[in-house]
């Protein structure tokens, strides 16, 4: 680690184990002192054509410099988003760029316009309250391979209060690691778990670090998802990244007071969404960046063992993008069989979305609410959203449906929705869509508030480009 007065570097190696990606040397300082030299991690990206993209992650405080170097060609122009961060890189040569940052920050450095062998860079801030490995409390688990039962028998053993992985690459022989309650999972910068966590009907857990899930397929070891919250309550998610789970980055299940902040997530195989939770209450997520080949937010009712309404879900201060399908999604999923699902009291709020691609007509929308299986979805706000151009997608798309492929019946109405202060910068051709389902099945009170497209303000339905469809009830445009 290199130190000043009020600066701070940490840098940490990636395993030989894993692959690398050589189409960029990344170097990082404190101003005006030695360059270090930081590894790039291959992550794949977008699923519909799966491509080598690149990722480098390090912890500082104070100021950083940050060179980087193109190996796969000249740099003609260079952007870094998202846009609203104002970082502007300088080009120092046709093969070297350098920018500074002054505070922690999710980006997306693309050379020449190429969104899919980018440079992801993680920038975080140094941790303050990491546990002590020396402490007799703490269960240091160093490189190499561990079973599970020895991890479960330290996890039980309530000397251990915090199970602490190491910088290496862990291989976890049976994938996942069942957390009992009270227990905190430390996964140190620069280590490598190739397995999952599992909270199963437990409380007060907390699974944080600056390591990586790495589920990629790795010889005979590989994992389905990053993080299981199942009937659960007062469970933390921090600082950690998950790479290329089968299916979901974090599932919820039925839990409530649950808290992601800090968390990346990239994925490239079908249902392999971002954040998905089913009848669950309280939840914060905050200041993530996920890049998935599904949905990287979705929240819904009832769906296979989960049962109960879904509230109080805050989205803030987070990066989405949506190689396949949407950025946001709610109301898809409910309980059919019973009276439906209530999901309410959903906020988005400060938000970039850097891309939606969505070939599918019936699953597009940057911003959708799609209400399915008798489910009433009610007072949601999207606010101070900014929506970068997109491939291919809806702005806007609210709709009460039946979807054959997952709807045994339509959803039963959508009401309160509002959307204040939503910028997108594209094409303008793009549209976006609301429309109910029958007299008795409809859509109810959409306040559109300062929604701007190319800087033009959107007053009403032509101007918005807005497809109205019937049982649509006080749209208001204020």
């Amino acid at each position: 680690m290199a130190k000043s007065a009020v600066n701070a570097i940490s840098v940490y190696p990636i395993p030989r184990a894993l692959p690398v990606n050589q189409d960029f040397d990344v170097f990082v300082r404190i101003p005006g002192g030695e360059w270090t030299e930081v590894g790039a991690l291959l992550v794949k990206v977008d699923m519909h054509h799966v491509r080598e993209a690149s990722l480098v992650k390090f912890d500082y405080s104070g100021e950083v410099e940050v060179k980087v170097i193109c190996n796969r060609e000249p740099v003609k122009d260079v952007v870094i988003r998202p846009l609203s961060t104002g970082i502007h890189a300088e080009v120092i040569d046709e093969r070297t760029i350098q920018f500074r940052l002054s505070r922690p920050q999710k980006l997306s450095v693309e050379i020449n316009g190429d969104r899919f062998h980018n440079l992801h860079l993680f920038a975080k801030e140094l941790e303050k309250l990491r546990p002590d490995s020396s402490d007799p409390g703490v269960a240091c688990i160093h490189p190499g391979i561990h079973r599970i039962d020895v991890l479960q028998e330290k996890l039980a053993d309530n000397r251990y209060h915090t199970l602490y992985f190491t910088a290496g690459l862990h291989h976890i022989e049976q994938v996942i690691v069942n957390v009992p309650s009270g227990k905190r999972i430390y996964i140190e910068g620069g280590a490598y778990v190739a397995g999952s966590f599992v909270c199963d009907k437990v409380e007060n857990v907390q699974i944080s670090g600056h390591g990586i899930l790495y589920l990629a397929e790795f010889g005979r070891f590989s994992s389905f998802r990053g993080v299981r919250i199942m009937y659960s309550r007062n469970i933390s998610v921090s600082g950690i990244t998950v790479v290329d789970p089968p299916h979901y980055s974090i599932y919820l299940g039925q839990s409530q007071q649950i808290r992601i902040s800090d968390f990346e997530s990239f994925s490239t195989r079908g249902w392999s969404d971002g954040i998905d939770m089913m009848s669950c209450c309280d939840v914060e997520i905050n200041h993530v960046f996920m890049r998935n080949s599904d949905d990287c937010i979705a929240i819904y009712g009832h769906r296979w063992g989960y049962y109960g309404d879904t509230r109080n879900i805050n989205v803030k201060n987070s990066t989405l993008w949506a190689d396949v399908a949407h950025p946001t999604n709610i109301g898809t999923h409910g309980d059919y069989e019973a009276d439906g699902t209530l999901i309410e009291n959903i906020i988005f709020e400060n938000i970039d979305i850097l891309e939606h691609h969505e070939p599918q007509d019936n699953y597009q929308g940057c911003l959708s609410i799609n209400a399915g299986d008798k489910n009433t979805v009610r007072n949601v706000t999207y606010r101070n959203i900014r929506i970068e151009p997109f491939k291919l997608g809806r702005i806007i798309d609210i709709r009460v449906v039946w979807n054959p492929d997952y709807n045994p019946v339509p959803g039963n109405r959508i009401e309160q929705i509002t959307f204040d202060g939503i910028y997108y910068n594209g094409s303008d051709d793009a549209i976006s869509r609301i429309s109910g389902f029958d007299d008795s099945r409809c859509v109810d009170g959409v306040t559109i508030h300062n929604l701007y497209i190319n800087d033009r303000k959107v007053a009403d339905v032509s101007s918005g480009n807005l497809e109205l469809g019937e049982h649509v009830n006080n749209l208001t445009f204020s």
